[in-house]
């Protein structure tokens, strides 16, 4: 399977445009790799991650097995929870972290009170690089129904938009950081929480 979206990526970028390749086949856990014992699971064609009767004792992640550099990701999400810190987001460009072992360090498309639509900087500079308007989030925003992320990564540019409206554009000033990384599904730690995600594509960018 890896080889196989492998394939469609340069075949893609070798035609001259972008074909958009599904993430997730909507039934297995093919191509991704987490604590799919216990945090994740697959529902109604959906990866789930958390629960609304147990406190999620600390952040975990879905990681796809695959590294992406340019593109375009596309995902719906919806983001459920009855108490404590109610929060999740999408990885990106990012690498799975030694100490704790189940963080992840890189980018994050952010996903919950305060940080809708944000771009923040997971594990690593520990900060939000850019605040999406709140105003406009909160006239855009369907809370606990499905909502739609997309994600643009083209060199030092990152683009995010919510719900069709643009909330990020960010030019990353420092070279050293990597432009290249794994995407990842993030249940933040803290709050009797659950994220689903489901029509994950991503399109090769040049």
């Amino acid at each position: 399977m890896l080889i196989f979206h492998s394939f469609l990526l340069l075949l893609s970028l070798f035609a001259g445009f972008a074909k958009p390749v599904s993430l997730f086949d909507g039934k297995t856990f093919r191509g991704w790799e987490g604590d799919t014992a216990r945090t994740w699971k697959i529902e109604n064609g959906a990866l789930v991650g958390g629960s609304l009767e147990e406190k999620v004792p600390h952040n975990e992640f879905l990681t796809t097995r695959q590294a992406y550099g340019n593109f375009d990701l596309k995902l719906e999400f919806k983001l459920e929870g009855t108490e404590g810190f109610i929060n999740a987001g999408v990885q990106f460009r990012s690498q799975r972290a030694t100490d704790p072992a189940y963080e992840m360090v890189g980018y994050q498309a952010d996903l919950g009170k305060g940080y809708w639509g944000c771009l923040y900087d997971e594990s690593r500079r520990n900060k939000v690089l850019v605040h999406a308007d709140s105003m406009m989030v909160q006239k855009i925003l369907k809370p606990q129904q499905w909502n739609q992320y997309q994600v643009r990564a083209e060199g030092p540019r990152i683009r995010i938009w919510l719900n069709g409206k643009q909330t990020v554009d960010y030019s990353e000033p420092d070279a050293s950081i990597p432009q290249t990384g794994l995407i990842g599904l993030q249940i933040h730690g803290g709050g009797k929480a659950k994220i689903s995600y489901r029509n994950l594509t991503i399109d090769a960018l040049p």
